[in-house]
């Protein structure tokens, strides 16, 4: 889906803040968080875990930390998978929690393709101009761009469709270079290339 946390290609937010000498954790709630996202099973998979979390308001996101994250995402998925209510929550919480928002209505998700690969290591590919309102692991800034076919890396099941469907089946996934220029035009560099490892799905014979 197209949200605030994909970030990438995008400019103007800032110099990255680094913090000296960072902590793994700093509170103990977060270490909380970890622990219990790494044990839960309620949202299913990881794919759907990361759609809690591209599914927060916008300013909540971009004004909340990385485990406030994590800890929107599980929150929302125990209250949409019937653990706990909202009264619930927010009586243990003392007061609002804010929760993502709802999945949007979707269609019928596309089963995986076969997992033999369609593209050859060396193939000129072009990245699929879609943007669906599910969970999608193809960055925005990729699509419609022209790139090669750098690397196979075997198949495996699709997040597209793990986020949504317990769907069998998996593809194959490719490491593919796009140039610089390709995806920010004249003002890139000449000789910088991106590497993105993408699935068979978002790919077309450029």
């Amino acid at each position: 889906m197209n949200g605030i946390h994909d970030l990438g290609g995008m400019d103007g937010l800032g110099p990255v803040e680094v913090e000296a000498n960072e902590p793994v954790f700093h509170a103990q709630w977060e270490r909380v968080v970890f622990r219990s996202v790494l044990g839960s099973r309620v949202g299913g998979n990881l794919h759907a875990f990361r759609h809690a979390i591209e599914r927060m308001d916008p300013a909540h996101y971009l004004t909340s930390s990385y485990y406030e994250h994590w800890l929107t995402g599980l929150a929302t998925l125990m209250i949409e998978r019937g653990v706990i209510t909202p009264d619930e929550l927010e009586a243990r919480a003392g007061g609002r929690f804010p929760l993502s928002r709802p999945i949007p209505p979707l269609p019928p998700p596309i089963p995986p393709a076969s997992a033999a690969p369609r593209f050859a290591i060396g193939a000129a590919v072009r990245v699929v101009t879609e943007h669906p309102l599910g969970h999608t692991r193809c960055p925005r800034y990729v699509r419609g761009k022209r790139g090669l076919v750098v690397r196979h890396d075997a198949a495996f099941a699709v997040p597209d469709v793990a986020a949504h469907a317990d769907l069998a089946g998996e593809e194959p996934v490719y490491g593919v270079r796009f140039t610089a220029r390709e995806l920010w035009g004249d003002a890139a560099g000449v000789r910088e290339t991106v590497h993105v490892d993408l699935w068979e799905r978002w790919l077309e014979p450029a």
